[in-house]
């Protein structure tokens, strides 16, 4: 159960050849928030944040193709710069402007290529332990991963590994790679939207030292560093990672 919010959310779906974005929302007023996992997530990652965002925003909650549900093995992963293309095309859809993007770890990755497409449609972005500046062979990448589920809160790797088990090993590879093939490095100097980026101190799979560097190179953005969380932020430290995205977002509303 999602603590704040009804259940029994209705699952809708975009399609284009090839592809489809499943969504959920979650709030029916003010400016939209949308939500996107990183790889082996789902929807279900963002439980302890939609309750809290909701009250004031429209908040939809994505899940990107191959992921995310019982048969997503059975998609395509698309990999970022794609991922992106298809949100693009989603929010023109929608006719949905003014919307920030909050994008976890390749999520994160895919939000700043969003936000590169569709300048004049988002107008914020919030970075959580995002991947776009880590450099590394998937496999290097995957000796991370034990140190990461200690350094994270223990209670939610059973979700971590379902959700990886739902999208399957051809999925997450391709998707790996993918990401780590590319930077976002030329991309930030020219990113036009207000810029929130937040870190966990002890994460173990994009190092802090990453998300200053990121936030840095983003003209006027923001950074915020949580002590005790690891790399999923906004599930080992959901009220301060709440309360640093719900500060970001009131002060860029007219007063």
């Amino acid at each position: 159960m999602l603590p704040g919010v009804k259940v029994g959310v209705k699952v809708q779906e975009f399609r284009v050849p090839g592809a489809r974005l499943r969504y959920r929302q979650w709030g029916h007023s003010g400016p939209p928030v949308v939500l996107i996992h990183g790889l082996s997530g789902s929807w279900r990652w963002w439980r302890r944040n939609v309750g809290a965002l909701s009250r004031a925003h429209r908040v939809y909650v994505l899940d990107l193709s191959g992921y995310g549900h019982t048969l997503a093995w059975r998609q395509r992963s698309l990999g970022v710069r794609a991922d992106a293309a298809l949100i693009v095309r989603w929010l023109e859809a929608q006719e949905m402007t003014h919307v920030t993007l909050i994008g976890h770890s390749m999520g994160g990755h895919i939000a700043l290529h969003a936000a590169a497409l569709a300048p004049e449609r988002v107008d914020a972005l919030v970075l959580a332990c995002a991947s776009g500046l880590l450099r590394e062979h998937p496999v290097r990448a995957a000796l991370h991963l034990p140190r990461a589920a200690v350094t994270g809160r223990i209670s939610f790797l059973p979700v971590v590994l379902a959700d990886a088990g739902r999208a399957g090993l051809p999925n997450l590879w391709r998707s790996a790679s993918r990401l780590l093939r590319d930077s976002v490095q030329e991309l930030l100097p020219g990113i036009r939207a207000r810029t929130l980026v937040i870190w966990g101190a002890r994460d173990a799979l994009v190092p802090a030292a990453l998300g200053r560097q990121l936030a840095s190179a983003i003209p006027g953005a923001q950074y915020v560093e949580l002590p005790r969380a690891g790399h999923v932020v906004m599930v080992d430290e959901p009220a301060p990672f709440n309360r640093a995205v719900l500060d970001f977002l009131a002060a860029e509303q007219p007063t």
